[in-house]
């Protein structure tokens, strides 16, 4: 069963009484609760911590309240601010409530007023939360959580998501760079009953090999040059959500024993400290490596692989699904006309013809990264070849030209193109109709005016059946 994680409530007032009385009454309330006499350790408290609810003194020694509020909501935008004064005149009221918070309270406080205020924050903070994650799981027909897709690949891979999610089992995601792995824990995540719970990620690739333990363990104030404070690792931060470990073969070996430590035990110790952390969260780790070259090369340990890899997932490369491209492009065409207040309507038929035959080695980020340019650069309303990039047109040009012996007929360069057009496609008709940039029926009345027959078809089903 998932434990939920109590609710945070970070208390900053330099009345050493007050912090002590709101600690000892929200602790009792089933608060987790942390003080600071200062405007200063509040705003360092606030940043390593992350509370759901800040209850500030709007006068401090060391800095200006509304200052200190609209910091917090910048650095944390769904962060609730309950702001206090001793001096509850409506202008204190009104600087509060512009700079971010959500409730002001005039001293003397009472505790039952600070209780049904905090219970309002943590009711908006839940509501926020839960409009996000709505937001995030709509989809349509050929979409799971913004991954889209209608091939066979695809459809499979939604499928075998639905079916896991909902679980706690371990899921590692494999699948070249720009596939969209991340996307995928995206779906895992918010569509499993962790969705209302933190979903934390770390780069392992991106983080330096001697900081990733002090990131993921935390550490105790003291133990290495450097912690000037106690910081939490991101397995605490975890608690009842989610862990994402990216690119988990660049996790140095002896951490690899760590983790795997951890997740047998469910406990571990910060850096430095004596203290037990006991942890629950679901682990999720992607990688874009072969596996079986890095178990044998020792760059993942074996032990680890088979606790990860309750359930694998392999995202297909681009190049694997092809037919997804015209659904992916008209994807970020809308995206980037919105994002840049443009009017494109399209893409012109030699456009399709450039992207459906690109091999896209940089995957769907590419793919992306091509739409976005085309759109910025386009001075009409339909993309046209000119405006993709020029190593795509390149490679194009120089891998799928048609060629045609001399004194042919129209019709038989007709046929010839569509009969080119589907073996490349591998008989993939919709796709070999966006190249051609035919309407499906037109492509079939042609078909059947050439007597266009895919020969190798009765052998290719007879091989399967064998």
């Amino acid at each position: 069963m998932t434990l939920k994680r109590k609710k945070r409530v970070l208390v900053i007032d330099d009345e050493p009484a007050m912090t002590e009385w709101l600690e000892i009454l929200l602790e009792h309330q089933g608060y987790e609760v942390r003080t600071a006499l200062s405007g200063a350790r509040g705003d360092e408290i606030f940043r390593n911590w992350r509370p759901d609810v800040v209850v500030t003194d709007m006068v401090l020694p060391d800095v200006d309240g509304p200052d200190l509020l609209r910091r917090f909501k910048e650095a944390q935008p769904d962060a609730e601010l309950v702001a206090i004064s001793g001096h509850g005149t409506i202008s204190k009221a009104v600087d509060a409530i512009k700079a971010g918070a959500s409730f002001f309270l005039e001293k003397p406080i009472e505790a039952d007023g600070i209780l049904a205020l905090l219970g309002k924050a943590i009711e908006r903070k839940d509501l926020h939360t839960e409009n996000i994650q709505l937001k995030a799981k709509l989809q349509d027909r050929f979409k799971f959580a913004n991954v889209i897709g209608k091939s066979k690949k695809m459809q499979d891979l939604f499928e075998l998501i639905g079916n896991v999610a909902g679980s706690d089992a371990n899921i590692l995601i494999q699948g070249d760079n720009g596939t969209g792995k991340e996307l995928i824990a995206n779906a895992i995540h918010y569509n499993s009953k962790r969705a209302k719970g933190p979903f934390i990620k770390i780069n392992c690739a991106a983080i330096p090999k001697d900081l990733i333990e002090s990131e993921l363990f935390g550490y105790k104030k003291g133990s290495f040059t450097g912690a000037t404070m106690d910081k939490e690792g991101l397995l605490e931060m975890a608690e009842g959500g989610s862990l994402l470990l990216d690119e988990i073969g660049e996790m140095p070996s002896y951490l690899q024993t760590k983790l795997l430590r951890v997740l047998q035990e469910r406990e571990y110790r910060p850096v430095g400290s004596d203290r037990i952390v006991h942890v629950d969260f679901r682990l999720i780790c992607a990688t874009n490596i072969d596996l079986d070259m890095a178990l044998r090369e020792g760059k993942l340990r074996e032990d680890l692989y088979f606790r990860i890899n309750t359930i694998t997932l392999r995202v297909p490369p681009l190049r694997e699904r092809t037919e997804d491209i015209p659904l992916l492009c008209e994807h970020f065409l809308d995206k980037f006309c919105q994002r840049y207040q443009k009017a494109v309507r399209g893409f012109s038929p030699a456009a399709y013809h450039v992207l459906i035959r690109n091999r896209w080695p940089g995957n769907v980020r590419e793919l992306e990264n091509a739409i976005e340019r085309a759109v910025l650069v386009t001075k009409a309303t339909e993309i046209v070849p000119g405006d993709l990039p020029e190593s795509l047109r390149e490679e194009t040009s120089a891998s799928a030209e048609f060629v045609f012996p001399p004194h042919w007929t129209l019709a038989e360069i007709e046929k010839m193109a569509i009969l080119q057009t589907l073996q490349r496609t591998n008989w993939n008709k919709q796709e070999a109709a966006a190249i051609l940039g035919l309407y499906r029926p037109t492509l079939y009345s042609k078909l059947k005016k050439h007597d266009i027959r895919d020969m190798g078809r009765a052998s290719r089903q007879k091989a399967a059946k064998e």
